[in-house]
């Protein structure tokens, strides 16, 4: 099995020796290869984000129907709401979930704006919500959405800039960025500019994670030639709408890795196993991206090509593994039977 599964890494190693601008550091290689994915729970629409519970459920964000479901690990399905406020447009929608203890955190599309807005888990679903941030720029595209607890715990957010490039430039916008702030949607200590903003010069993220040595890394949509996985600095400027792919230009932060936009479309990211795992929308694909010691990344490995359509929500699983959603009912994907669904990824 070992050595099948070395002619296999050979053979993808040599596949994507030529997908992207970034040349990665060919020393740094996966691990074992994942198993079969197994169904976790079907029948969903458009699930856009999966966030544990303590008790090993999970929450997911529906992101058109505007539903918070709880799945459990034997695949059990209830909606706990229906959230009010949210309006489906375009990208947007009901998007990125987190979870702290009792509280829970969204992020949608509103009448006028994307916002964060705190819950409180109950036995009978949730309650007392709070706007933490209003006043994200919306738009029909570009609405970023990601949610995540930071290893300092502060909560971070990645928005997108809806279709107007120039604001991902401007740090007095919130379009275009990547957000920490603390549980009262206020700026986290140490951000750089004072406000909420982390890092700025984005175009469209949609996943977050940190390795474990935590060092945060995003990725993110391209516009026609080169999509990105960058790790992410406080206060620095990622380039676009200036930069699409590496620069070399000493003003903007290369990415650590590209793709070719035919190839990825990247959306949900989570770190497992030494490795970024990273969910494909137009790429069709699961993407394994090795990781040095030193956060260098290695040459991406495909998975699952073509085989459950487009994915988008990638969590790491408490007990080891991932959660992977598909989004082949979101208007640009072609359902399966069973779609969407959430399946579970683990090493055999």
């Amino acid at each position: 099995m070992r050595k099948l599964w070395m002619i296999m890494l050979v053979a993808a190693l040599s596949a994507c020796s030529s997908t992207g601008e970034v040349a990665p550091t060919a020393a740094v290689q996966a691990g074992g290869a994942p198993g079969a994915p197994k169904d976790v729970a079907t029948g969903l629409a458009v699930p856009w984000a999966i966030a544990f519970l303590p008790g090993g459920d999970a929450l997911v964000t529906e992101r058109d129907t505007a539903r918070l479901l709880r799945v459990s690990p034997s695949g059990r399905v209830n909606e706990v709401a229906k959230i009010d406020g949210v309006r489906p447009e375009g990208e947007g929608g009901l998007m990125g979930v987190a979870v702290k203890g009792s509280q829970i955190f969204l992020y949608y599309t509103a009448e006028q704006d994307n916002r964060i807005v705190r819950y409180r888990l109950t036995d009978g679903g949730i309650a007392d919500p709070k706007v933490i941030v209003q006043g994200i720029p919306k738009g029909g595209i570009h609405d970023g959405g990601r949610l995540a607890f930071g290893p300092d715990g502060y909560l971070y957010a990645t928005t997108g800039e809806t279709g107007d490039p120039g604001l991902a430039q401007k740090r007095d916008s919130l379009a275009g960025k990547i957000l920490r702030m603390t549980v009262d949607g206020a700026p986290a200590p140490g951000n750089p500019f004072g406000s909420l903003v982390y890092s700025y010069g984005h175009r469209n993220v949609q996943g977050l994670a940190w390795d474990r040595s935590g060092r945060l890394y995003a990725s993110e949509f391209g516009a026609n030639t080169y999509d990105e996985v960058n790790l992410i600095k406080p206060g620095a400027n990622y380039g676009w709408p200036e930069v699409e792919g590496r620069g070399n230009d000493p003003r903007y932060v290369n990415p650590i890795l590209t793709w070719p936009t035919s190839e990825a479309s990247p959306s949900g990211m989570a770190y497992w196993d030494g490795s970024l795992w990273v969910g494909a929308l137009r790429g069709a694909r699961l993407w394994q991206i090795p990781l040095s010691g030193e956060g260098a990344a290695g040459r991406p490995v495909a998975h699952f090509t073509d085989r459950y359509g487009r994915l988008r929500a990638v969590t790491a699983a408490p007990g080891g593994g991932l959660w992977v959603g598909t989004s082949n009912k979101d208007g640009r994907g072609s359902p399966r039977p069973g779609d969407d669904r959430i399946l579970s990824v683990t090493t055999p």
